[in-house]
Formats: C-alpha cells, structure tokens, sequence
C-alpha cells in the first residue's frame, strides 16, 4: 500500500488508542523511533501522522520529550461528497461572485478592516528585488524583450522548480500569465470551441465556472469528494454518456473542500483522458501550500502531452502579484499565440524581480514560513468552529491550502444571508457559488488565510447567529 495511506493507517491507530484509553490524557505517545521499528515505517510516515494529530489539537509536541495526549477532539462528519449528476448546462454566475471579487473578499471575512495584513516581510523584500529590477531598465523599459512566452530566466527557474516534482517540464514547455486565472482562461481557450462541455469539480471554484460562461462553455459538475477529491468513477460514467472536451481539476488542496485526489484517482483520470481523448487543465495554484507534504502534481503523470499545468504565486505570496505560468502540452504555440494577441507580453521588471526574489532562497524560506502560519491558522479556525458553533454542522479539514468548507443544516441558504452579513461588515463565500446547477445552498466556505484574531472571532460568533440564532 503506498505512503499515502500508510500515515492514514497509524493515524487511525493511535486515534483508536486514545479512543480507548490505551494512552490517556497527559500520557506520552510512542516515540517516533520506536513506531518506526515497531510499525515498520518511514520517519517521515511516522511524523505525518504525528503532525496531523497535533494540527487537530488530540495531541501536543513537547521540545525534546516527545508527543502527549491533550485530551478528546469533538469528532466531526465529513461533508456530504456526491450531489446527483446533472447533464452538461450553461453557466450563469450569480452577481455575488462578482461583489466578493470586487471587494476582494475571496479568503478574508473582514477584509476592509485587514488590508494591510498581506504587507509581510517577504511582500516587502519582494517589492525591494522588483525595484532593483525597474531602476536597471533604463532605456529598455519601453521596449518588448521577452515576447508572449515571458522572461526566460523566470520560466527556466519554473521548470525546474517542477523538475523536482517528478514534472519533465523545459523551459520552452512554459509561458508566463498575469495569474492562474489567466492560465486556466487561455487553456480552456486552446482545448475548447463555444457550446463545448468542460467538466468540473461539484464543488468547484466559482473562477472557472466564469470563465465558462465567458466562454459559452457547458458545465458537467462531477462530484468531489471533501478528501479524496474528484470522484473518477463518475466521471467514466459521465464520459459513455457525453463528450467532454476538457475536465478542470485542482488535484492539491482543491478550493473550496480542501480536497487532494489519490494517487490512484490521478492514475484513473490520465487513464481516462487518453482513452476518451480530452483535456486535463490542472489548477495547481494550492500545490504549494501544503502543511506536511507537497503532492506532485497531476502533469507527473502525463503520458501523451494532454496535461495542462496552471498555477501563480496569488495564493501564496500575494495577490498583488500578477505572475503566473502555463505549461500547455501539445497545446503550447496556440497558447502563445493567445497570449500574444491578448496582452502582448508580461511586465518585465516584474519577472525579472521575482527571478532575484526566488534566486535569493527568499521564496522557500517564506513558503517554510507560511505553511506553518496557515497550519496554526486552521488549527484556530477548526478549534472555534468546534466550541462555538453547533455540533450538528460537517466540516472538513485539509492538510493545505487555505479554506474550510462547511455543510450545515439542510434548511439553512447562505446565500440569503449574504446581504445581512454585509451590512454588518462581513463578506461570505455561501456554498451556492461553488456550483453552476443550484447545489450547495447549505453550505459555507469560510478561510484560515489570516489568524482569528479579536476582530474575527467577534465576527465569527456574529455569523453564527445569523445562521443558527433565527
């Protein structure tokens, strides 16, 4: 059995020994030395498996004297996974959308209030590298020098970033875009014609479901489930009954469930992809932000040059950021060729800092950084959300990225609630924009991008008396 489930396995086990008072409050666990020996497992399994218990808050490391028991968590159920499959539909995104991305509220529920919480020190270091780069331009900064492809040395330092992720990727395999979004835009460009169905996680980023309809593009919502990710055997399904042309998936960390697909599921869905010859756009904007491993991304697996690679630094850097990258496959001159009549070509000096930033060793010492704050911030969020708010509501918790998503009692619409919360200074991502066929009215994707803090928790308690207080 793979690694993947090996931690999952002595996981379980220790769960089940403090479930039944085989180690009780206070006890010290089995160290990782001996669980190795005993267990026949990697220091690295052993510690995954430690990680995740400490992360939600059963267990506590101690410096130099090992893991104990804090004591029961409230265990809760998992999000429901499989909404009934609908046939391919036009997209029409709700005005919601729009209002959340305008305010720029997408992973903040106060983000008037916190705006200057992103100005971190490897922001500003950033800002420094890409100063540097614009005060060298000189005479060259009202010219052209990279073309639609981007600065070389950027792509080059991407390439080989994936190289190590088990990613053949080259240089040449890449282009540089003003974000993900654009990425995914020009893919689904490339791969798709007007009335085309393109399918998608259900739940899925309400990004994609705009640039479908944008597009003119059908939706076929595949379900997802809130850990394993895309649920592949309904995709086979769906593939004997409609032609689909591409399938956007986010295979780390997935928004809003926080899901990542096994390795098996990659393995089907490659498999699937070559035998009913369509598009895989992957969004792999989450890859790096996971809080114990980083998964290799589903372009490791591509056998026939049909995997298309989409990620920026938006999700873990900055917003401000507007550099992304596409490794188009065999699709790669069209998506130059887009980009070129659509932008022309990347800012320059922009990339050119990044490229001294990344070359510093900057960006790997804040990714170390931030994927312990994102952890920690979880932890709060998931710890609030158990004592504050009631038992009865399913949650799922990741192992990265940035964002819970709660299912709540059938009768409850969040999206109803939108304007309420904004009157009172609050912005919410209700379930319903996660999907283009009226699912989701009953659920809630709520982030861990920034602490609880005073302000928030105080938010937080009002939220749960607009939902459960009525």
């Amino acid at each position: 059995m793979g690694s993947e489930y090996r931690y999952r396995q002595l996981e379980a086990w220790l769960i089940e020994g403090i479930q039944k008072k085989r180690w009780g409050k206070g006890d010290r666990l089995p160290s990782i030395r001996s669980l190795c020996e005993t267990k026949a497992l990697s220091k690295a399994t052993v510690l995954h498996a430690y990680q995740r218990l400490e992360a939600s808050g059963l267990i506590e490391a101690r410096p130099k004297s090992g893991y104990f028991v804090c004591g029961s968590r409230i265990e809760r159920p998992l999000p429901e996974s499989r909404p009934p499959i609908s046939a391919p539909l036009p997209v029409s995104v709700s005005d919601v959308v729009m209002d959340v991305m305008a305010r720029g509220a997408a992973f903040d529920l106060l983000p008037e209030r916190h705006q200057r919480e992103e100005n971190s020190h490897a922001v500003q270091l950033l800002n420094r590298h890409i100063g540097r780069a614009l005060r060298s331009q000189r005479g060259a900064a009202h010219q052209y020098y990279d073309g639609p492809a981007g600065h070389i040395e950027l792509r080059a330092l991407i390439a080989q970033r994936y190289r190590r992720l088990s990613c053949e990727l080259t240089t040449e395999d890449l282009c540089i875009t003003a974000g993900c979004q654009q990425a995914l835009f020009l893919a689904l460009m490339a791969t798709c014609q007007i009335g085309d169905t393109v399918a998608v996680e259900s739940p899925g980023f309400y990004g994609v479901f705009q640039l479908l309809e944008q597009l003119g593009l059908k939706a076929l919502e595949i379900p997802s489930s809130a850990v394993d990710g895309l649920q592949t055997q309904v995709l086979a399904e769906a593939l004997t009954r409609w032609k689909i042309k591409a399938c956007v998936v986010t295979p780390a960390f997935a928004t809003p469930c926080g899901a990542t697909l096994t390795h098996s599921a990659r393995e089907e869905l490659i498999h699937l992809a070559n035998t009913y010859d369509f598009a895989v756009i992957e969004d792999d904007i989450y890859g790096d932000l996971g809080f114990f491993v980083r998964p290799e991304p589903l372009k490791a697996l591509d056998t026939e040059d049909r995997v298309i690679l989409c990620s920026s630094l938006s999700k873990n850097l900055s917003r401000d950021i507007r550099i992304g990258w596409i490794a188009a496959a065999r699709w790669h001159d069209k998506v130059k060729h887009l980009k070129l009549v659509t932008m022309l070509a990347s800012s320059r000096f922009v990339q050119q800092g990044v490229v001294s930033f990344f070359k510093d060793g900057a960006y790997d010492a804040h990714l170390r950084k931030q994927r312990e704050v994102l952890r920690y911030n979880c932890d709060q969020l998931v710890n609030y959300l158990n004592e504050q708010w009631p038992s009865d509501i399913k949650l799922s918790v990741p192992e990265g990225g940035l964002a819970l998503w709660l299912q709540l009692p059938d009768h409850l619409n969040t999206l109803a609630h939108y304007n309420e919360a904004l009157r009172e200074g609050m912005v919410i991502t209700p379930g319903a924009l996660f999907s283009a066929a009226d699912n989701y009215h009953h659920c809630i994707r709520l982030s861990f991008a920034h602490p609880i803090t005073q302000a928030r928790e105080a938010a937080l308690f009002r939220l749960g008396e607009i939902f459960f207080m009525k």
